[in-house]
């Protein structure tokens, strides 16, 4: 029985990682998709195709916002830190929902 508790804590370890794995890629299909995120049509990613260059480039996001949720009010709604942001405000406008910006903020904090 001594033996199996390391086992037994390996195996949760790689549920999370495969859960955090799966919201990684879920955020990242928001990210790119053009009816939710559009994060392309203003941003360079590396790995996106066509990128816009009306907003920053989308890199080092954890030092660059280090704290998680003034990130997320960022995606949710940039215009709350700069009223004239071109950013959409995505939640306001329902076009993301709390949840699905957390998705795309797992995402970017990969970046």
């Amino acid at each position: 029985m001594k033996n199996l508790l390391p086992l037994g804590l390996l195996v949760v370890a790689q549920s999370l990682l495969a859960a955090d794995d799966a919201r990684i890629a879920i955020g990242k299909e928001m990210t790119f998709d053009r009816a939710k995120g559009n994060c392309l049509a203003c941003h360079r990613i590396d790995d996106g195709e066509l990128p816009g260059t009306l907003g920053p480039p989308l890199l080092a996001m954890k030092v660059r916002f280090p704290d998680r949720a003034a990130l997320k009010q960022q995606v949710c709604d940039a215009t709350i830190r700069q009223p004239d942001s071109r950013m959409p405000p995505f939640c306001r406008h329902g076009i993301l929902t709390g949840e699905e910006v957390d998705l795309i903020v797992d995402y970017l904090y990969t970046l």
